[in-house]
């Protein structure tokens, strides 16, 4: 789906309204409760917590009183504050405040900053603390008395969380330049579509883990409205790919991807990278990989071809393995080239790389010591055809681009767009809420993922699924296969976090977990 700015999403609550007939009233509902749903299910037992939630005078705070009547259904009994006069809650938000004081009566309205501290009290005990002070229609910065509360807000200890109710309080809509306090979310629940804000400057530090939920606004009109490049991942955007395969369909009609990896003592790389392409689904997977390294994948995964290269003494691909057209031998018929996990920094190795990046024989995905052949010097990368697609992790996409790791992490989006417009190239900058970027100014973002995967191999993994999808669907829309592979190795990085949790998570659970994540995503598609 697309991102939206805070006008545009205005403009979505208006035309749900007068074209469909949905009423304000109900989308506010509908808000209130999905917030108090994610609530239950990622904190049970809410009979036992502690928890306070934090109303504004707006349509913000009015979503608060609808998650503090929901929270008290399910057994809950929250504190709820008001950070204003009550006479000055108008609209939705004021019928909502009635129907909280119609289930409880308990409103603790906060006007001055001695109110405060005389009535925090149950914010410093509190587990769950539920943001909703200021929403997207809030121009910063943020100051006295919300300024006092957030800062105490932000000052919770360890195992205390906070929800953010459509967006952190103090966050802009439309950028991420913070210019005062802002609240640091653990989760953030945005409605119908995310905002624009969120994907700006250092607007990932205080949204924690985004969760969108749809409150009633049809998918068409987020389309219609929406004005920006930028898109949202979600099932219902990837849903193109759960297309079923053609009764007569064979392993030549899903593409034979090429994959040149592994040095002696990193032949895990290569066995992650071409497992997990046979898993994406491509119909063959043939390694190149260094002679020595070649009986260890050999026998480890029997589904895999391979083609030996002479070795260089320490065990990595050898400039020889450019003698007589071997790669322009070995390149035909496959649909896609992948290079680079665990191939090494060794100069001669590192020559093989260049020399196969030029060539631009075949689409070309870049990984790991591929991408750190090309440190410094990224604009040799510039392909015309726009058919390379590099993956670098931060520290990576930093030595690219010769800056700081922070000056990346610090601008992600930006970043990422202005490296795929220099290169012509397509950039999957990874991390938290990955980025894929289109030589045109389209992107895509990430909403699948979770802090186990941030463990070795991961990456190789993710390379091979992108291989083994372009090798199946080709560079039409590479943007688009690019971004289901990205959907596809966060979900199967869910589903295997689900079973073992984050902390013991390896990469080849990610392997394991690609069917039942196929089988997940052909379900949330209605696959026929």
């Amino acid at each position: 789906m697309k991102v939206l700015t805070a006008a545009e999403m205005r403009e979505v609550d208006r035309l749900t309204t007068e074209r469909y007939g949905i009423p304000s009233l109900t989308l506010m509902e509908n808000a209130g409760k999905s917030v108090a749903q994610i609530i239950q299910q990622r904190f049970p037992h809410l009979e036992r917590r502690r928890i306070v939630i934090l109303c504004g005078r707006g349509n913000n705070g009015g979503d608060g009183f609808v998650v503090a009547r929901h929270l008290l259904e399910m057994g809950a009994r929250p504190v709820v504050f008001l950070l204003a006069p009550p006479e000055e809650v108008h609209g939705d938000a004021a019928v909502n405040l009635m129907r909280w004081q119609g289930a409880s009566g308990e409103v603790n309205v906060i006007l001055n900053a001695g109110d405060w501290r005389s009535s925090k009290g149950p914010l410093a005990s509190a587990e769950i603390t539920v943001d909703a002070l200021l929403g997207t229609g809030f121009r910063g910065p943020v100051e006295g008395l919300l300024q006092q509360v957030i800062q105490d807000v932000n000052r919770r200890g360890p195992g205390k969380f906070v929800v953010a109710v459509d967006i952190p309080s103090g966050l802009p809509a439309d950028q991420g330049d913070v210019k005062g306090p802002a609240v640091v979310a653990d989760y953030t629940v945005s409605f119908t579509a995310p905002k624009l804000g969120m994907f700006h400057g250092l607007a990932q530090q205080f949204t924690g883990r985004l969760l969108v939920r749809d409150i009633g606004s049809p998918a068409e009109l987020i389309e219609e409205v929406g004005e920006g490049n930028l898109r949202w991942l979600e099932y219902g955007e990837l849903a193109s790919f759960g297309i079923p395969r053609r009764p007569l369909g064979h392993k030549g009609d899903y593409g034979h991807a090429l994959i040149v990896s592994g040095s002696v003592g990193k032949s895990g790389a290569a066995v992650l990278a071409s497992m997990a392409a046979l898993r994406a689904g491509a119909g063959l997977v043939t390694l190149a990989t260094p002679e020595p390294v070649l009986p260890i994948v050999a026998a480890h995964s029997p589904e895999i071809m391979t083609e030996p290269l002479p070795a260089t003494k320490s065990g990595s691909i050898s400039l020889r393995s450019l003698d007589n057209d071997r790669f322009e031998i070995l390149l035909k018929g496959k649909r896609v080239l992948a290079i680079g996990p665990g191939l090494s920094t060794n100069d001669e190795t590192q020559q093989v790389v260049h020399t196969l990046v030029g060539k631009r024989m075949l689409p070309t995905i870049l990984d790991a010591d591929a991408l750190n052949a090309f440190d410094g010097i990224a604009g040799e990368l510039k392909d015309a055809r726009g058919q390379i697609a590099m993956t670098p992790h931060p520290g990576e996409m930093a030595r690219l681009l010769g800056c700081l790791t922070g000056d990346v992490q610090s601008r992600r989006l930006e970043v990422a767009q202005s490296a795929a417009a220099d290169w012509n190239a397509f950039v999957v900058l990874k991390g938290y809420q990955t980025i894929i970027a289109a030589p045109d100014g389209q992107a895509w973002v990430n909403s699948t993922g979770n802090p186990g995967m941030g463990t070795a191999g991961t990456g190789d993994v993710l390379t091979g699924i992108l291989a083994g999808l372009t090798a199946q669907y080709g560079v039409n829309s590479w943007g688009k296969v690019l971004s289901f592979g990205v959907f596809l190795h966060g979900l199967a990085g869910d589903i295997a976090a689900a079973e073992f949790i984050e902390a013991p998570l390896i990469a080849s659970d990610l392997i394991r977990a690609i069917p039942r994540a196929y089988q997940q995503f052909y379900s949330e598609c209605d696959r026929g």
